[in-house]
């Protein structure tokens, strides 16, 4: 930690004498005090005012005001330097300020910290405690400064996201970039549903989504928007619905299927899909909002399911059935709470998403 010489040099110090402390003179004087004048008995506002004062006078002496972090550094610096001449020179200041501050922390102590040589100073035994604790706390104060610094540079921090399936690929991606850049940081990732999402965000829970962004949100939500994402309808490696030359929606339907749970947006626009080609919604079917549930149950089984197409792509157990989804595509992107200041940590996690999103648009060409 360091200190500005010219700041310290600039200063005006007082002097307060040993035998009148500021909560002394404050006690002095005191409405109902001994020899204020005044007589009767104390109202109980007076007696509370006096309580507050003698608590104050109890603190000691190093916690009555007049001790500086300045004093802390001019007595660190005569002790490396053995003197007051090469402290003063040291702190780039001259030597009655150096005689003046040392003084000023004597007196507040009631004792001597250094002991005055032929050549130099050399510290007392009540000096060589005092520079411990100072040595300590100066210590602290820096560490605090430095934690400060790398909190606000995004090296520090903890982030809670939220995800869902839209932003699967590119979640993971973003969070291993950033951590090679701030490992300290701490990354945490709860996953459900789009509409329980928004109500933990705005609830201060999460401090961002990563996923689709709806169509209808909260005032107070604000999007980024990153990407767009086709769904495909999906299902293992070896499924049966594979062998069809031409694959139907209605194929589809005689086998059971993973959707997300009722009245969601993905799942109205599936519903949809399915009424649109006069085809019967799946009674067969499994309600699941997690992505790794999700996969297992179709790597272990004949389940099919719509899933965005990177979610497809990234996983080699899996393959696209070349059936119409286009009329669901998603927007994917961030939502962030607008009322709520945005953490460095979480601005850094962006930046690392935008990065990605742009990988993978070039990757996709942005084509169905």
């Amino acid at each position: 930690m360091t200190m500005s010489t010219n700041a310290y040099s600039s200063r005006r110090y007082s002097q307060p004498g040993i035998a009148e402390t500021p909560c002394s003179a404050l006690l002095r004087t005191a409405p109902g005090a001994p020899g204020d004048g005044s007589s009767g008995p104390r109202s109980l506002a007076t007696r509370s005012s006096a309580s507050e004062y003698a608590l104050v006078m109890s603190s000691g002496r190093l916690l009555d005001g007049r001790l500086k972090i300045r004093h802390l550094i001019l007595t660190k610096k005569i002790a490396e330097a053995g003197s007051v001449v090469g402290a003063a020179e040291l702190l780039h200041v001259t030597q009655p300020v150096v005689t003046r501050g040392l003084r000023e922390i004597e007196e507040i102590l009631g004792v001597a910290l250094f002991e005055r040589l032929p050549r130099g100073v050399q510290p007392t035994v009540y000096g060589e405690a005092f520079l411990a604790h100072a040595g300590a706390i100066l210590a602290q104060l820096g560490a605090a400064e430095d934690r400060i610094e790398r909190l606000r540079r995004g090296d520090l921090g903890t982030i809670t996201v939220g995800a869902h399936f839209a932003g699967s690929k590119l979640l993971p991606l973003a969070v291993a970039g950033l951590k090679k850049e701030h490992p300290q940081v701490m990354v945490t990732v709860k996953e459900a549903i789009p509409e329980i999402l928004e109500r933990q965000l705005l609830s201060g829970e999460l401090d961002l989504i990563v996923g689709r962004l709806p169509r209808k949100s909260s005032d107070r939500v604000r999007r980024i928007k990153l990407h767009e994402e086709p769904f495909r309808i999906v299902a293992r490696h070896g499924h049966p619905i594979h062998a069809h030359p031409d694959p139907q929606l209605a194929d589809t339907a005689r086998f059971p299927w993973i959707l997300p749970p009722d009245q969601t947006r993905l799942r109205t626009e599936l519903e949809r899909v399915f009424a649109d080609q006069g085809v019967a919604f799946p009674s067969d079917l499994v309600e699941c909002t997690s992505i790794v549930t999700l996969r297992d149950l179709l790597h272990a089984s004949d389940m099919i399911t719509a899933v965005p197409m990177f979610v497809a792509k990234q996983d080699p157990a899996l393959r696209s059935i070349p059936t119409d989804l286009s009329s669901i595509r998603r927007s994917v992107g961030v939502m962030l709470d607008a009322e709520r200041p945005l953490a460095p940590a979480a601005a850094l996690l962006i930046r690392h998403l935008t990065d990605e999103a742009t990988a993978m648009a070039a990757e996709s060409g942005e084509q169905d």
